[in-house]
C-alpha cells in the first residue's frame, strides 16, 4: 500500500485546492466546478513538475483514476433518489432519454461519417455532452479504455460550450419572455436547462439566474440524466464489443467481452438504498462531501498524466463535433421539451 500514498496524496492535495477554489463566488456564478479546475491543476502540474516524481507517484495516481473514481461513481447516487423520478413525471423521463439517444447517436454520425475521428474521442464527447458532463467523460473512459489526453481534451469541450450555456439560457430565457417563442412556465424552461446542459454545477448556475422554481426542476431533469449512466454504460459496452467483434473473423481467438460496469450498478444501488431508508442527512451531507472529493481525486490524476501536446495533436474535431452537439443541444433539446414531449 505505501507505493501508492505518494500519488494518492498529490492527487488528494490538488482535490482539496481544487474544492477551496471551486466554493470562490465568483467561479461558482459561472458554474466552474471543483472537477475542471482540478483536472486544470493537475495538467498544469503535470506538464510543470510531475516528470520529477513520476516513477513515485505513478501507482497512487492510477490508482485515483481508476478505483477512487468508480467509488466516486457510486456514491454519486447520494443525490437522487426513485421519488424525484415520482416528483417529474414521465414526459420529462421521456425528454431525458430522447435527448440523451439523440445527442449520442448524433455524436457517433458526425464524428465517425463526417469527421473521421477515432472511435474513444467520440464516445467520451458524446457522453459528456448527452449525459452529465466531466462526470459522465470520466465513468465512460474505464468502457472505452481511452487513453488519458482523450479523456482530458474531452473534458475541456464540456468546459467550453458548457460555460457558454451558463450564459446563453438565461439570456433566452429572458429572450422567450419577451418574444413568447416557446410556451415555457420558469418550471418548463428549467427542465429544459437540465436536459440540455452539460454539468451540474454548470445547470445549478444557469437556473439560479431564472429563479428558485426554475433552479429546483433543473436540477431534478438533471439528476434524472445522471440516473441514465449505467444503463448508457452498458449499452455503450455492448456496442464497443460487436463494433469490435465484428473485425475479427467468425471464431477468431481474442474475440472482446462486454465490460459489465458495476461500478454504474453501485450507483443504482446507493439511489434505491437513499430512496427506502431515512438517513440523517448529516450522513447524507457527509457521504456527498466524500463522493465530491473522490470524484475530484480521480480528475486531478487524470489531469497528472495529460500532457499539453494532446490538445495540439486533436486538433480542431473535437472541438467542431462538441459544437454540433451543444447547438443540437440548445435547438432539438427545445423542440423535445417543448413540442413532441409537451413538457409545460
Amino acid at each position: 500500500m505505501g507505493r501508492y500514498l505518494p500519488g494518492i496524496g498529490l492527487s488528494v492535495a490538488i482535490a482539496v485546492a481544487a474544492t477551496w477554489l471551486g466554493e470562490l463566488h465568483w467561479l461558482r456564478e459561472y458554474g466552474i466546478s471543483a472537477l475542471v479546475i482540478a483536472m486544470s491543476i493537475g495538467m498544469l502540474a503535470g506538464n510543470l513538475v510531475y516528470a520529477r516524481i513520476e516513477s513515485a507517484c505513478a501507482p497512487g495516481v492510477a490508482f485515483s483514476r481508476q478505483v477512487l473514481l468508480r467509488t466516486g461513481i457510486i456514491f454519486f447516487g447520494i443525490h437522487l433518489t426513485l421519488n424525484d423520478i415520482a416528483r417529474v413525471g414521465l414526459p420529462v423521463m421521456l425528454a431525458d432519454v430522447l435527448i440523451l439517444v439523440s445527442t449520442f447517436g448524433l455524436a457517433l454520425l458526425v464524428g465517425t461519417k463526417l469527421l473521421k475521428m477515432d472511435a474513444n474521442t467520440i464516445f467520451l464527447i458524446g457522453a459528456g455532452s448527452s449525459i452529465c458532463g466531466a462526470a459522465a467523460i470520466i465513468a465512460t473512459d474505464p468502457v472505452v479504455r481511452g487513453r488519458p489526453e482523450q479523456v482530458s481534451v474531452a473534458v475541456a469541450t464540456v468546459v467550453v460550450f458548457g460555460t457558454i450555456a451558463t450564459f446563453l439560457y438565461p439570456a433566452l430565457y429572458q429572450l422567450n419572455l419577451h418574444w413568447q417563442w416557446l410556451p415555457a412556465s420558469p418550471g418548463a424552461f428549467g427542465i429544459y436547462v437540465g436536459s440540455t446542459i452539460h454539468e451540474v454545477a454548470q445547470v445549478v448556475a444557469a437556473g439560479r439566474s431564472l429563479g428558485p422554481e426554475a433552479a429546483n426542476a433543473a436540477v431534478v431533469a438533471k439528476m434524472l440524466r445522471v440516473m441514465l449512466l449505467p444503463v448508457f454504460l452498458l449499452v455503450l459496452s455492448f456496442h464497443i464489443v460487436r463494433r469490435r467483434n465484428a473485425l475479427l473473423p467468425g471464431h477468431a481467438s481474442g474475440r472482446a467481452r462486454v465490460t459489465v460496469p458495476w461500478f454504474a450498478f453501485g450507483f443504482i444501488v446507493v439511489v434505491a438504498l437513499n430512496s427506502v431508508m431515512a438517513m440523517p442527512v448529516a450522513i447524507t451531507q457527509a457521504v456527498a462531501h466524500i463522493d465530491a472529493l473522490l470524484l475530484t481525486t480521480a480528475m486531478a490524476a487524470l489531469g497528472l498524466t495529460t500532457h499539453g501536446s494532446a490538445f495540439r495533436l486533436a486538433g480542431k474535431k473535437p472541438i467542431v463535433l462538441a459544437a454540433v452537439l451543444f447547438a443540437w443541444l440548445v435547438v432539438g433539446g427545445a423542440w423535445i421539451n417543448f413540442r413532441l414531449v409537451g413538457v409545460s
